[in-house]
């Protein structure tokens, strides 16, 4: 599956020391991956991973949103004019459209003049209170305000104008989806406006625009704040509630009660104690004496726990801050069973309720911590409400600036509290597997294979024998195979069930109500996953159920191709993704093609199916470094709008490789395959192929049926014998 929100971001690179007591580590250049734009940044990028300097201007600290406060940035210089570009006409509009016939908005829009809101604008991002991808219904605010039900995108509504920006992956669905009352700003494209580009447009200057403090990150308001203010806007955080949820009333769905679990060691590999001991070496040599970890999977692995809050990731809804001597996790009790608890009590973890993180933040300040925060993932509220209390517990400054080296530390520089922006430490020791999670996660992909062998004798059989499918009833009966399957628990994304033109729209779901009906006439891409108790998948295979044409076949072979340059590529230790990103388009390159997302993503070990700081994008602001145990995809494709699909993924681990030589004196690294499925051949031209491409095919196949066909019996395993045949050499 293709990385979506949270990781739409370019991060400046830091050095940080990871949990290194966990995990021996040769780089520790950290940041987040950027394969698709922002709609924020006028390069297309978020930046993340940067120091913040500037507050956001004095302000009296908001402990609840009930206390109806908020914070005004002043902003001081203008901008030029940039003109959108219009929606396609292709879009699919409701009849009886216009703004007259949108109560949504309407009703929105009365609440900017209300005296505790007077607002010209409002951003309302696809984010929850914690930067996270997938997110409980009851936060897909953006969704319900513009009716778009696409993971990635920004909504902005003014006055007069409506706007909805999102990537590549989302076009088709945007313009299926939104009604007249939208602009769709298909961003990164030539001539789209970002977001702060398109409000100094079509605001006259010196206008408010009103955000909810809790949804944005810390970098991502700082960002928007300096844009807008070059036409003398004020950003203004809204903390006493969420304009959306206003207009949302009752309906609303209520927030998840879902118990947690604790992850069992033998998955996790390290206990809870050594994780919280490693983290507190790393606060000691930072100088600091405190950490707000705000990411769900952060807290999920750090803590050994998962959970049930979001759909398709086994995490909760939570806050963990460690200090030094203590650790206090922030959530609703009723998530906490027995088991958990005395899990919990075992490793020295206090108990607090989830709203108690806002004054807590100030207490620290209060008695002069130095507190490390993460700007690209804690909130902006978080963030701004530390720094409120820093000032009014301000410390005064040791020494001079010019006695200070790279040894000093925060401790020696002020007294009083003191924040350290920077990349958290836990986003590379999770993202670098140990022992037994890489070992849950080949486990839990040989039985997610036999799942897949099982369901794809099974549609073959059910197309050539005429039965109707539509796109829905092949993701159901997917699910029943997958279900069959010990330790599985639930999908790790909404499975991608596309036939024909369905199939290129990258991240299509299809609904009972509008779907296709899967035939022998043209391609079927089926891109899925499965969260297990040890591990999590996520592949994609593109079939023809029938005879393919002479073009789909070559735009398969090529992309193929471009898996296959992947799977191969050996570099030397301190590669970051984007280096290996061009083997992928090579071969569609060579004939003018290419595809409009990037090549490969982090995964999780039994937690989110995307995973940062890892990536392979063609987006070269991510300059973290593939490192041995890292989990990543690897999944090129191609889409020709309103006719078909293709994309080959498998999931790979990084590992260094044995060579003759190490130039240099340093390590070189390579990919061992976690997942094992069939490519099929019918769609392969086999006079495209060099002998290496054949056998590199030939060898996966033959290696499928060594390991899964001890899994499966009866129908399955001939369909396994029949697709893992050798290819004759051209």
């Amino acid at each position: 599956m293709l990385l979506s929100s949270r990781t739409a971001h370019m991060m400046i690179p830091l050095q940080s020391k990871t949990l290194s007591a966990l995990i021996p580590l040769r780089s520790a250049t950290m940041e987040v991956a950027a394969l698709f734009p922002s709609p924020f940044s006028s390069c297309h990028f978020r930046a993340r991973g940067f120091r913040l300097t500037l507050p956001f201007g004095a302000a009296s600290l908001p402990l609840l949103r009930s206390q109806h406060r908020r914070l005004c940035v002043p902003a001081r210089c203008s901008a030029d004019r940039i003109m959108a570009r219009p929606p396609s006409e292709l879009r699919k509009k409701p009849s009886g459209g216009g703004e007259a016939g949108d109560e949504k908005l309407r009703a929105f829009r009365e609440l900017f003049s209300r005296p505790d809101v007077g607002i010209d604008a409002y951003i309302i991002p696809s984010q929850d209170a914690h930067q996270s991808e997938f997110i409980a219904e009851c936060f897909m605010r953006r969704a319900y305000i513009t009716g778009f039900t696409g993971s990635a995108g920004t909504a902005v509504v003014t006055k007069e104008k409506a706007a909805l920006w999102t990537d590549g992956r989302y076009f088709l669905q945007a313009e299926q989806q939104l009604n007249n009352n939208w602009i769709l700003m298909r961003s990164g494209n030539h001539g789209v406006p970002t977001i702060s580009e398109w409000l100094n447009d079509v605001l006259a200057p010196g206008c408010r625009i009103g955000i909810d403090p809790f949804l944005f990150s810390s970098n991502a308001a700082e960002e928007l704040k300096e844009e807008i203010s070059k036409k003398d806007h004020q950003l203004v955080f809204l903390y006493d509630s969420n304009l959306v949820d206003e207009i949302w009333g009752e309906s609303r769905p209520k927030p998840p009660i879902s118990p947690t679990r604790v992850h069992d060691i033998k998955y996790a590999g390290v206990d809870v104690s050594s994780k919280l001991s490693s983290l507190r070496s790393e606060l000691i040599e930072a100088g600091c004496t405190a950490i707000v970890i705000s990411m769900l999977d952060e807290v999920a692995w750090l803590l050994n726990m998962r959970g049930n809050d979001v759909p398709n990731s086994p995490v909760f809804y939570a806050y963990l801050l460690v200090e030094i001597g203590s650790a206090k996790l922030f959530i609703d009790n009723n998530k906490i069973t027995k088991e958990v608890m005395d899990h919990l009590t075992n490793a020295g973890i206090e108990l607090w309720s989830y709203e108690a993180i806002l004054p807590e933040i100030e207490r620290l300040a209060a008695n002069g911590a130095k507190l490390w925060l993460d700007p690209s993932s804690a909130n902006a509220a978080i963030v701004n409400i530390f720094k409120s209390a820093c000032d009014k517990h301000k410390g005064t400054r040791k020494r001079e600036k010019k006695e200070l080296d790279a040894s000093t530390k925060i401790q020696d520089i002020y007294e009083g509290p003191f924040g350290l922006y920077k990349v958290s430490p836990v986003t590379m020791a999770k993202a670098v597997k140990n022992r037994a999670e890489i070992e849950g996660m080949c486990n839990a992909h040989l039985r997610d294979a036999a799942a897949l062998a099982e369901f794809w004798a099974w549609i073959e059989e059910a197309i050539s024998n005429k039965i109707t499918l539509t796109e829905v009833q092949v993701v159901d009966k997917l699910l029943e195979f997958r279900k069959k399957q010990s330790g599985f628990l639930d999908t790790s994304f909404d499975t991608i069930s596309g036939y024909g033109a369905n199939g290129a729209i990258i991240h299509y779901k299809p609904s009972s109500e509008s779907c296709s009906i899967v035939e022998d006439k043209n391609l079927f891409l089926l891109d899925s996953g499965g969260q297990y108790v040890d591990g999590t998948t996520d592949i994609t295979r593109t079939v023809h159920f029938g005879e393919p044409s002479l073009r789909q076949k070559e735009c398969f072979t090529r992309v193929l191709q471009g898996h296959i340059a992947i799977d191969q590529a050996i570099f030397p230790e301190g590669t970051p993704g984007f280096v290996l990103d061009v083997l992928a388009r090579s071969p569609l390159w060579k004939i003018g093609l290419d595809y409009r997302h990037g090549t490969g993503h982090g995964v999780g070990a039994a937690l989110n199916v995307h995973e940062g700081p890892q990536s392979i994008s063609f987006r070269f602001g991510n300059m973290t470094a593939l490192q041995n145990g890292m989990i990543v995809s690897n999944e090129p494709g191609y889409y020709e709008d309103n006719s078909f699909g293709i994309r080959i993924e498998n999931l790979l681990i990084v590992k260094e490789v044995n060579l003759p030589n190490y130039y240099g004196g340093i390590a070189y690294l390579g990919f061992e395959k976690l997942t094992f499925v069939p490519i099929q051949t019918k769609l392969v031209d086999v006079s495209l192929l060099s002998h290496a491409e054949v056998n590199w095919l030939n060898d996966y196949h033959a290696q499928i049926w060594k390991k899964v066909s001890p899994l499966v019996d009866g129908h399955a395993r001939d369909w396994l014998w029949n697709n893992t045949r050798p290819l004759p050499q051209n």
